[in-house]
């Protein structure tokens, strides 16, 4: 009886998902998502290099500073 209780409830789970899956699919949402995502995506990426680049920077002065006073 356990079995047939475990078995109808991963049947449910897995006919839930395949209907949000198909939701998604039908109505193109993962797209729509990316479309909104874009704007903070980018000002993320663009501040993220600003940092990498000045930390870059700073490094390669540092290491200038070290080889002029040797």
């Amino acid at each position: 009886m356990i079995v047939l209780k475990i078995l109808g409830i991963i049947f449910s789970i897995v006919v839930i998902l395949f209907v949000v899956t198909f939701v998604i699919y039908f109505f193109n949402l993962d797209m729509k998502l990316m479309a909104l995502l874009i704007k903070p995506m980018t000002k993320f990426y663009d501040w993220s290099k600003a940092r990498r680049d000045a930390k870059k920077l700073k490094e390669r002065e540092k290491a200038g500073a070290e080889k002029a006073e040797s």
